[in-house]
């Protein structure tokens, strides 16, 4: 019952900025990342209404996800963790959604792979807006060029944009690496408006202590781990 709490809270967070700043909150993806939850407590929040789950591992998917598959055929499966080539494979039988795609080279990996399945692979750019080293994700002046890149590989989708936030709790530094992902994501979609395979749906930003200030910034996909599954809510105050 903590994580049926949980998420209850949480969405009413959600709900709660959203009317502060005008969105519809129906209109935020919710995420539940399962990296540190066991397949009873993703059970769980499956039951108490998750119906996007995301894992940093492909190793740690596949224990996982196939015991949930069978039950909840309709959870949407995303990948968050830096995807090796190796791994891709694996990875296309797990995800339907990677937002893990920071160069070409694992993009045509993808392409190679998806079209063997002859079917898309969706996938999110990540970026690394904070400039931190030990962080994965193309530069953002890089970011736009990559898209268009990936967007000729026939099999791949790129449905929006993902960045993590900084490791901080300097909340000026978090809104404005969030500030540099959404103003990529609007030229994004400005510029490549009417490619068949570029749809910027997602602007997937914003984990448990920063939700607040991605969905201040314009996030439309936040996605959730500790706050859901143990209840730790290490909550960055958005207005400071």
């Amino acid at each position: 019952m903590m994580i049926e709490h949980n998420l209850k809270q949480i969405k009413a967070d959600i709900s709660s900025l959203c009317g502060r700043l005008g969105r519809n909150p129906e209109e935020i993806t919710l995420v539940g990342v399962t990296k540190y939850a066991s397949v009873a407590a993703i059970n769980e929040a499956i039951a108490a209404g998750i119906s996007h789950v995301a894992e940093n591992k492909v190793q740690e998917a596949f224990k996982k996800y196939h015991e949930i598959h069978s039950k909840e055929p309709k959870v949407t499966k995303h990948m968050i963790g830096h995807l090796q080539t190796n791994k891709v494979k694996a990875a296309l039988e797990i995800f339907d959604v990677i937002q893990s795609v920071d160069s070409l080279k694992l993009a045509q990996t993808i392409e190679k792979e998806a079209a063997k399945l002859n079917r898309p692979a969706n996938i999110l750019v990540e970026v690394n807006t904070s400039g931190e080293k030990q962080k994965y994700g193309v530069p953002p002046n890089e970011a736009l060029t990559l898209v268009e890149l990936i967007a000729r590989l026939a099999h791949i989708r790129v449905l929006g944009l993902m960045t993590i936030g900084p490791a901080t709790e300097d909340t000026s530094a978090i809104r404005g690496c969030f500030q540099k992902l959404k103003e990529l994501y609007v030229k994004a979609a400005e510029n490549f408006k009417g490619n068949k395979n570029i749809h910027m749906k997602y602007l997937s930003m914003g984990m448990s202590s920063d939700y607040a200030i991605a969905l201040e910034e314009g996030s439309n996909m936040v996605r959730i781990g500790s706050a859901i599954f143990d209840g730790s809510r290490k909550f960055l105050n958005p207005s400071s």
